[in-house]
């Protein structure tokens, strides 16, 4: 499937029935992971919040994963760039190092969106959605301080309020990110919104913030993250860990750490938390 993809956006590859995708895409009624073929949500969208252009917005009440479903839905051909796949409620969301990710129904914005072709770097997809997110929020947020921790997670002053994931498309090429924001609700130790919007609102402001973005995103990108200049610990698949500086971020979208005698490596996944100057615990969850 083309270029080997970088695992700094945390992408999968699923493979799906083609039958099977169209019938969870397009189903309707009762069954979980059915969505209305009209795909229209803007009945909820505030009068005066618009409908973004261009954009294919469908949504369902209940699903196991928006990614699962949009993802095999893009493999089928029934789904394809600029779909966008809205759930009230997801059963099996994940997030990086396959952490469990649920939140109360109608509470949170949860949605998937499709992009054809795959950018060059891979990274550049998440990327993406991750500035859109930042932009929604600060926009909403204001006088809150509003940043990036590598590689997407969006902070509120200093906690995590949205989170990203990208899977790959094994048999065309496209990928599907997928976004959970807390708007009305969040875990402990995290963040959300809570300000009188809706989720629907918060996903008009991340679709116009996502058509406002340069085709050069890298500046911007790393004048977000919060993460560079940080001490960091990054917490890497088979329970192993890494200490050090951040110091920058490569071309491919790698955060470059050094370690304490001065060696630098090149993580491109993993999980990172910003550590207080001169503690051993975290900063940011």
């Amino acid at each position: 499937v083309g270029m080997p993809i970088s695992r700094a956006a945390r992408m999968t590859r699923t493979a799906i029935s083609p039958r099977l995708a169209i019938r969870i895409f397009w189903s309707t009624g009762a069954n979980v992971g059915a969505v209305d073929s009209r795909g229209d949500i803007w009945g909820e969208v505030a009068a005066d919040g618009g409908r973004p252009a261009g954009w294919d917005v469908r949504r369902v009440d209940e699903t196991g994963s928006t990614n699962a479903d949009l993802l095999a839905a893009v493999e089928a051909g029934a789904a394809g760039d600029r779909t966008v796949l809205l759930a009230d409620h997801q059963t099996a969301g994940r997030g990086r190092l396959d952490r469990r990710w649920e939140a109360p129904p109608g509470a949170n914005l949860l949605v998937s969106i499709a992009s054809s072709p795959v950018p060059s770097p891979p990274s550049i997809a998440t990327h993406r959605i991750g500035l859109a997110a930042l932009a929604a929020v600060r926009a909403l947020r204001p006088a809150a301080e509003v940043s990036l921790k590598w590689p997407n997670d969006v902070l509120l002053d200093g906690r995590k309020i949205a989170g990203v994931l990208a899977q790959r498309a094994a048999s065309v090429d496209a990928v599907v990110v997928g976004l959970g924001l807390n708007v009305g609700w969040a875990p402990e130790g995290a963040a959300a919104l809570d300000v009188d919007v809706s989720p629907a609102d918060v996903l008009v402001l991340l679709l116009d913030a996502l058509d406002d973005l340069p085709a050069d995103i890298g500046p911007a990108y790393r004048s977000a993250l919060s993460t560079v200049g940080q001490r960091v610990r990054i917490e890497l698949p088979g329970d192993t860990v890494a200490f050090g500086t951040a110091v920058d971020i490569d071309a491919d979208g790698r955060i470059v750490v050094e370690a304490a005698d001065g060696t630098t490596t090149s993580y491109d996944v993993g999980d990172v938390v910003h550590l207080r100057p001169g503690r051993p615990g975290p900063a940011h969850v």
